[in-house]
């Protein structure tokens, strides 16, 4: 327990001077006399003449409990130290119109965003950012520690909203950026694509040989399967898809070289299961003790003190109106 403002304590000297001046007039004369009859003046003081005259104290208690609500008592919890696994991590998740090919339920983008937010929420003391791509990249979220907001922002990510086709090199050199100047010792990204490269200005390698440059690592994953499924083919005027039986290929060889360049891992996930699996491990993987120093919090008691302060006044009021009033009068 400690005071914020204890520079307000010299205004006990109020309190105390009125405390000092009561007790003086309340104080025994010294002097005494004789009655030869004293018996016949045995009755002494009662209860309520004793009450009576306790009850200026009230609001001199009062006030004293007004001064150390200025001076504003704090109760405080130290700083403590833990030992936690911090990592910086960038979900970059292809969003090109063949994500919502079948072969998943309902789809490969839903079933993929869905493992996304039982992995962050498991990552509570790390800073993720997502980055989604098609043709174009762009950062939905950057670094952060408010797992909340990333959880959100994976819920409401949507299929149409960049130009189509599938960069994973502009994806991968977005993430690359939003890492690239983070003090972690330990910084990952989880590339997640269902396609082969087909657009960008920036290849994958290229962009894994930036990864390479800042020690950052990539973990490739590659979902949906090989062959026939039911993918998006035509673009409706109100944003929905047409669907028809298309074959679907992967280029597994490039996946796997940009994360043998960058000392990370290549995954292949043909069902929800696979998938979620991949997560796990990865989550068992990167695992990096750092040192976290809670911060201090204090709670302050002055509300309390004025809430006392007010109860003793108010039972002043009414003791000395309503029980002691013929007394007082």
């Amino acid at each position: 327990m400690s005071f914020a403002q204890p520079i307000a304590l010299l205004l006990l000297v109020v309190p105390l001077a009125l405390a000092y001046r009561l007790w003086k007039r309340n104080k025994p004369a010294t002097s005494f006399f004789f009655m030869p009859t004293q018996g016949s003046l045995s009755g002494g003081n009662t209860w309520r003449t004793t009450a009576v005259r306790g009850l200026p104290a009230f609001p001199i208690l009062a006030l004293v409990l007004v001064v150390l609500a200025l001076a504003r008592p704090q109760q405080r919890w130290q700083e403590q130290k833990i030992t936690a696994e911090a990592v910086d991590i960038v979900l970059a998740i292809d969003v090109s119109p063949s994500m919502l090919s079948r072969d998943f339920e309902p789809d490969r983008l839903s079933v993929a965003l869905e493992v996304a937010r039982r992995f962050v929420r498991k990552r509570t003391t790390d800073r993720i950012g997502v980055v989604i791509f098609s043709a174009e990249a762009f950062t939905l979220c950057p670094l952060t520690s408010d797992i909340r907001v990333v959880q959100e922002l994976l819920q409401h990510i949507q299929i149409g909203r960049l130009e189509d086709g599938t960069a994973i090199g502009m994806g991968v050199a977005t993430a690359v950026y939003r890492l690239k100047d983070s003090p972690s010792k330990s910084k990952v990204i989880i590339l997640l694509t269902d396609g082969e490269n087909n657009t960008g200005y920036i290849s994958p390698r290229m962009a894994a040989e930036m990864a390479q440059l800042f020690g950052i690592r990539i973990y490739a994953i590659g979902i949906g399967s090989t062959g026939i499924v039911a993918s998006p083919v035509v673009r409706n005027p109100d944003g929905s898809y047409q669907y028809a039986l298309r074959y679907t290929s992967f280029d597994t060889a490039l996946l796997e070289e940009m994360a043998a360049m960058t000392k990370g891992k290549f995954y292949r996930a043909w069902t929800e299961k696979e998938l979620n699996d991949i997560y796990e491990e990865i989550d068992r993987l990167e695992k990096t003790q750092i040192t976290i120093t809670t911060v201090k919090q204090t709670k302050d008691g002055f509300s309390v003190l004025l809430l006392a302060a007010l109860v003793l006044l108010s039972l002043e009021v009414i003791l000395r109106w309503a029980f002691f009033r013929s007394i007082t009068q």
